[in-house]
């Protein structure tokens, strides 16, 4: 059970930082184009959550594939664990976006 732990937490990372990294990499990009970092980093934060979810759960329809064969043979704990770890990227993936969200709020 260690095992799913661990997937857990670096699925969780990876999704935090995919959109995090994305985020500010996009705001140093936005400043050299002239832009505004901080919308830019918003709209970024944004549409990059789905992509962080799909990075950190391997990128590929496997997990799909894991969940549908699965389901279909009657085993459901690889279902269960295939979307709780969705789930996990999903967490990550969301606190970044709140995160950068924070950080780019309006002063006042």
């Amino acid at each position: 059970m260690s095992d799913f732990f661990s997937k857990a937490i670096i699925d969780f990372c990876i999704a935090l930082g995919v959109v995090v990294g994305g985020s500010m990499l996009a705001g140093i990009g936005s400043v050299i184009a002239l832009k505004s970092p901080v919308d830019t980093m918003r709209h970024i934060a944004e549409h990059l959550k789905i992509w962080a979810i799909v990075a950190a759960v391997g990128g590929t329809i496997d997990p799909l594939r894991i969940i549908e064969t699965n389901f279909m043979l009657g085993n459901l704990p690889p279902v269960f664990k295939q979307l709780m770890l969705i789930l996990v990227s999903f967490l990550g993936a969301h606190l970044g976006t709140e995160l950068i969200q924070w950080i780019c709020r309006a002063r006042g």
